[in-house]
């Protein structure tokens, strides 16, 4: 009783007063707010240097991966042989499947107003019944939503106008989104937050350094991968925006790097990676994240060879002889330079393409962004798609927790003319 009485005391108003001073004062009135005050001020410190300590430690999972040559295969070094799976997964939580979805019309414009009941699903060519059908709009699911810049120097051109263009994205977040803004440094520029404030301070320190001469490392892939280990991992619904040429590709342990089996000298390993572009791959694979891809540069992704040497010679004039009459430039060109032209653009095409898959991989979509004023109508058409998803459910009638890969198959009833873009497959881990 006597607890009740403290927490529910309400001192007399005839004892506060103007003129009044703290001696005067009932004790919970003082000491209580005071120490609110200071266990709040405590908190807050708290959380500072909690957030304070993951930018510094940010891409610090990297530094556990080890290639391994004789499996062609990254080994995380610091994980027990007998250790669960703890990469971020599309588990099945509490038997749910959940799949993020655009629908699109034969004008390959959003479709709005379905329900439940107009998606066919097949799990492994099995039917399954739809369990629950949100917007992703925001107003149901709340979003998370990593913005990936390479601001390295070839994307010097493209700095100022992909700025402006995210913080118009900044702006259009509702109130429970969060964002973060990672470089090309492999650098959490700025944490998860709410604070729209914060995030167009962290856009414009990025604009700055770009245009102090400081440019990012070109390590956008070990970006990407740090993300999808150490951001996204308990988001409920994460999206990454990933503006890059993707110009790391060269240096990811793969086939086109190194013979398979075959190890490499010590200095020509040390300048490849510990991880291939298959196991970034299968990290997104393993997320629920939805991956949009920003493409700055002359699109080489569908061009055909014969296009091949023109774009290439159109993008080295842009870098190199941009106030040069090109033609007089190109009758001195020395020989063999239409061969240098063909295998860089066959370099940009492989690039692209990457980026292109990676994107499609986890329901997304590539965006050429090949002027920069095109930007802001890029991120305007990303958002755009995001906010006109779908959350399709569904509880799988295979039970089995076993980590294999499922594959899954979404159709709209009776509009064979729609296309459903999303995640295609998922894996079953249990908790």
């Amino acid at each position: 009783m006597g607890d009740a009485r403290a927490v529910t005391y309400v001192p007399p108003f005839g004892k506060i007063m103007i003129g009044s001073t703290l001696n005067r004062l009932p004790r919970f009135l003082v000491w209580g707010p005071l120490c609110v005050i200071v266990l709040a001020g405590f908190g807050w410190q708290s959380f500072r240097a909690q957030e304070k300590s993951r930018r510094q430690e940010f891409g610090a999972s990297l530094k556990q991966l080890k290639w391994d040559e004789q499996r062609q295969e990254v080994v995380d070094t610091e994980r027990r042989p007998d250790a669960p799976e703890q990469d971020n997964v599309l588990r099945v939580e509490t038997a749910l499947a959940v799949f993020d979805i655009l629908v699109l019309d034969a004008q390959r414009q959003p479709v709005p107003g379905l329900k439940k009941d107009d998606f066919v699903i097949a799990e492994d060519g099995k039917p399954q019944q739809p369990a629950s059908l949100l917007l992703g709009d925001g107003s149901s699911v709340p979003r998370s939503i990593v913005l990936i810049m390479d601001y390295s120097g070839s994307l010097r051109p493209f700095i100022e106008s992909s700025v402006a263009a995210a913080r118009l994205l900044v702006d259009k977040l509702k109130r429970n989104d969060r964002m973060a803004i990672v470089t090309d440094d492999v650098s959490l520029l700025v944490d998860f937050t709410t604070d729209k404030g914060k995030l167009k301070d962290g856009l414009n320190s990025l604009r700055k350094h770009a245009k102090s001469g400081r440019p990012g490392r070109s390590e956008q892939y070990s970006a990407l991968l740090a993300t999808l280990k150490e951001l996204v991992a308990n988001e409920e619904r994460p999206i990454i925006i990933f503006q890059t040429d993707g110009d790391e590709l060269g240096k990811l342990r793969n086939a086109a790097n190194a013979p398979p089996g075959v190890p490499l000298p010590a200095q020509l390993r040390a300048q490849f990676k510990e991880y291939s572009l298959e196991d970034i791959s299968l990290a997104a694979a393993k997320t629920r994240t939805t991956i949009y891809s920003v493409i700055p540069g002359l699109r080489f992704a569908d061009a055909s060879t014969e296009e091949d040497v023109e774009r290439a010679e159109t993008l080295f004039d842009k870098l190199f002889h941009p106030q040069e009459d090109n033609r007089r430039w190109r009758g001195r060109r020395a020989p063999g330079f239409d061969s240098y032209l063909r295998g860089r653009a066959q370099v940009l095409r492989e690039q692209q393409l990457a980026l292109a898959n990676i994107a499609r991989l986890t329901g997304g979509w590539a965006e050429f962004l090949e002027e920069p004023q095109q930007a802001a109508g890029i991120y305007d058409r990303i958002f755009s798609g995001i906010e006109r998803r779908y959350i399709l459910t569904y509880y799988p009638t295979n039970t089995e927790r076993n980590g294999k890969l499922r594959q899954v198959e979404i159709k709209i009833r009776n509009h064979p003319e729609y296309s459903v873009w999303g995640k295609r497959s998922y894996y079953a881990y249990a908790r």
